[in-house]
């Protein structure tokens, strides 16, 4: 006879804070990954995924030599935790709107360097949710545009700022700006010094391209450069063109603080270039969110100067 698994028994408060415990340490990729995010110890991690798996009477996750990785039975758990824990999250949101004042979460996922656009669009809109609602608790995460999309599809993150780029057609868009992007080089580059050259002439230095999906106008602005580094962010690009061995597109706010210095150059001003719209997207089909519409309200509106 096949062992008998347990009887599914209804889904206590110490359920939910253990089925917390797992999905940190999945999306973080292990014990000792999620001790600063959950302020516990790796042992007491330890025990509290023995106890899930206790009372789920399944294995959830290997550990040894081979590094962490989730069972198929924890693959699946984790996906129903989400679905959970979301829900929650609904339902606290919807008591929420019950009360007059502005209370809740925000959870918003922003692309990586948009701090140093001079509008600001993102900054003053977050300052007037908090004046609109002091309780409101806002969770900023740092991702590529890829995983914001999917993160606000599974219901993760309630609003994203992503370059205006292959988007699912299941999310709706808010338009912010357009990000300029420009060629440059460091000041060890042998054309940091050299008389200005023309695009064609570019063919023959190491440069870095992006990894990530560009809009139309930043692929053709590409066709210049001969890639020999790959970066999967704006971040990782200027690691590689502060080197002085390579040229790269920047976006022309995160630079002009290393043009100031006379670290970087900007080459080809005019030439080559490109721009980048970016929106705010969240989920066509998403509840009533509360705090989400006051964000979204505010984000419409003109930046304070």
């Amino acid at each position: 006879m096949k062992p008998q698994r347990p009887s599914p028994s209804p889904v206590t408060d110490f359920d939910i804070r253990l089925l917390r415990v797992f999905k940190t340490v999945a999306e973080c990729g292990g014990f000792s990954a999620a001790e600063g995010e959950l302020g516990i110890s790796r042992s007491a991690i330890s025990l509290h995924m023995g106890d899930l798996e206790k009372r789920l009477g399944l294995k959830l996750c290997k550990r040894g030599r081979g590094g962490f990785a989730l069972t198929e039975e924890g693959h699946e758990v984790l996906q129903g935790a989400r679905r959970l824990l979301a829900g929650l999250e609904a339902f606290r949101t919807e008591v929420n709107a019950l009360h007059h004042n502005l209370r809740g979460e925000l959870n918003i996922g922003i692309t990586d360097t948009l701090v140093s656009y001079p509008e600001m669009r993102i900054t003053h809109s977050l300052a007037r949710l908090k004046a609109e609602g002091p309780g409101v608790r806002i969770n900023i995460h740092m991702d590529p545009p890829g995983e914001i999309a999917r993160a606000v599809l599974d219901g993760r993150l309630h609003v994203g700022v992503v370059p205006e780029v292959n988007l699912p057609t299941s999310v709706e868009t808010l338009a912010l700006y357009g990000e300029h992007s420009s060629l440059y080089c460091g000041c060890e580059h042998p054309l940091f010094h050299a008389a200005e050259p023309e695009p064609a002439e570019l063919a023959q230095w190491d440069a870095v391209v992006p990894s990530y999906p560009l809009p139309e106008s930043g692929r053709e602005a590409l066709a210049w450069l001969t890639g020999t580094a790959t970066a999967s962010d704006r971040e990782g690009a200027a690691f590689l063109i502060l080197t002085g061995a390579y040229l790269g597109y920047l976006p022309d706010h995160q630079a002009a603080a290393w043009v100031a210095e006379g670290r970087l150059r900007l080459l080809c001003a005019g030439k080559a270039g490109y721009s980048t719209p970016f929106v705010a997207i969240t989920r066509r089909d998403r509840s009533p969110h509360r705090v989400l519409e006051a964000f979204l309200q505010v984000l419409t509106k003109e930046p304070s100067r």
